[in-house]
């Protein structure tokens, strides 16, 4: 899937950043930490914006992507930025009609179910999808002068393909497995348009200005071994591969309940792995097989609980990445809207003055 004629760029590579340092495998002395949804819905200041706007107006509108993304780094001595947006909005441009609902989340009122629902998917550039991102990127890296690196993303395409074919939040994904185990041509014509979308997608983002980016895979935890080698793994390096030969940032893979996976996944090319809460960081290393910088992994439940636990989970994390050839705090999945804004800062400053 990849030209030759792709020059590598790797105009993200612009910060003094201790996060871009780690994912490159370069030991600091304390873990640099950003994280997932650190942008969202337990900062007042994003809510009283959401007040006003609809989630998708919030992404398509750049002005207000850029000071949402900069919202928590006003408040906490971050270590990188994540620009604001969703893995679900290059589909719109696909032919897709997606709206977030309150209560319900993503939903998709003309799922993908068929030969000719994929035939009829369009395969557009990014700038002309995801313009309003893009441009939100060239707005918070000019914000940023430098200081910060900024985080672009996707979605992988077997989640992304799990949002198209059911319509809504996966749930136990009863239409995508149908379609993928009794029509495994449709199945891979699908998984070679969303290849070709996210790569393009990813690249763009670098272009525009991000310093690293990750895949979320979020539902790949719902694949078996043998699942995953026949109908996930092709095209999910196909993915990575594609981005490697274009662009020299550091590149991070994340997904969820993904455990007995890991000696499958540790094959990809990335720079990375995200690890969730229900497996430690070093069970994680000994999964994956290979020296790799982690990140995670604090529970999110946990960080809206009492502070003394919450420090000393903390630590327990902190205390295991120094076993690690490099270590990024993180949670093990997003910021939880309930959490008390007091226990972030806390954590904030307790991490980046944790010494081993």
């Amino acid at each position: 899937m990849g030209e030759a004629a792709h020059e590598n760029i790797g105009v993200g590579v612009k910060s003094s950043s201790k996060f871009i340092d780690a994912l490159r495998g370069e030991r600091g002395e304390t873990s640099p930490m950003w994280m997932m949804r650190q942008a969202g819905r337990y900062l007042p200041e994003y809510r009283a914006l959401r007040e006003h706007n609809s989630m998708l107006q919030m992404v398509m509108t750049p002005e207000l992507a850029c000071e949402v993304t900069l919202q928590p780094l006003r408040r906490f001595p971050l270590d990188a930025a994540i620009i604001f947006a969703d893995i679900l909005t290059p589909l719109i441009g696909m032919g897709i009609n997606l709206e977030f609902k309150k209560g319900e989340g993503p939903v998709i009122d003309n799922p993908v179910r068929s030969a000719k629902d994929v035939a009829n998917l369009r395969v557009p550039t990014p700038q002309e999808n995801v313009g309003y991102t893009l441009d939100a990127i060239r707005m918070v890296v000019s914000e940023l002068r430098g200081k910060t690196p900024l985080i672009g993303f996707c979605g992988a395409p077997f989640t992304l393909a799990c949002y198209l074919i059911q319509g809504e939040s996966p749930g136990d994904l009863e239409y995508t497995k149908g379609l993928m185990v009794g029509d495994p041509e449709t199945w891979r014509a699908l998984q070679l348009k969303l290849v070709k979308l996210s790569a393009d997608y990813l690249v763009a983002q670098v272009e525009a200005g991000c310093e690293s980016l990750q895949i979320f895979d979020s539902w790949l935890g719902y694949v078996g071994p043998r699942e995953y080698d026949r109908f996930v793994e092709p095209y999910l390096h196909a993915l990575v591969d594609e981005v490697r030969s274009r662009v020299s940032v550091p590149v991070v893979f994340f997904a969820t309940s993904v455990a007995g996976l890991f000696p499958r996944l540790s094959k990809l090319s990335v720079d990375a792995f995200g690890v969730d809460w229900r497996v430690s960081l070093p069970q994680a290393r000994a999964l994956l097989g290979r020296d790799t910088p982690l990140q995670g992994n604090l529970d999110p439940q946990i960080l809206a609980g009492p502070w003394e636990y919450i420090r000393s989970s903390a630590q327990a994390i902190l205390d295991e990445g120094r076993g690690l050839p490099a270590h990024v705090f993180n949670l093990g999945h997003g910021i939880l809207p309930h959490t008390p804004v007091e226990n972030v800062e806390r954590l904030v400053e307790f991490v980046r003055s944790y010494r081993a």
